[in-house]
């Protein structure tokens, strides 16, 4: 006679859960991103591409300016061998510089989002027009 005895366990609920993270780990992923939360990221998605490109310009924009204020204003000048008055000219030609590009910062802004919102508006009006339904 065989005596065949089984031993059967389960994992508490803690467990489980434990064990369908790691699988999770080492499946293959899903793309299970809702059409709503894709309509989001991809708005935002323009509007951060934008402001980054317009937040750079107008930071080089400000150091270019200070660097021509602190030409004009101080000292700097006479260590790096310039006269007062050329030192002068020099620091407000180039803080001219750094106010153009920080007056350029905003309408790069605008140019970018609306190449951007022409590139993308197919899309969005696809996945707005399914969501309406």
């Amino acid at each position: 006679m065989e005596n065949k005895e089984t031993f059967n366990y389960t994992y508490s609920a803690k467990e489980q859960e434990e064990i369908k993270a790691i699988r999770k780990k080492y499946t293959a992923e899903e793309n299970t991103e809702d059409k709503m939360a894709l309509l989001r990221r991809l708005d935002s998605a323009v509007t951060h591409k934008a402001a980054s490109i317009s937040l750079v310009i107008g930071i080089i924009g400000a150091l270019i300016l200070g660097t021509g204020m602190s030409l004009a204003m101080t000292e700097i000048g006479k260590i790096l061998g310039l006269g007062t008055g050329t030192a002068m000219a020099y620091g407000i030609a180039i803080g001219i510089i750094g106010i153009v590009l920080i007056s350029c910062a905003y309408p790069v802004y605008n140019r970018i989002l609306k190449r951007e919102r022409a590139k993308i508006a197919p899309e969005i009006i696809r996945l707005s027009d399914e969501l309406m339904k």
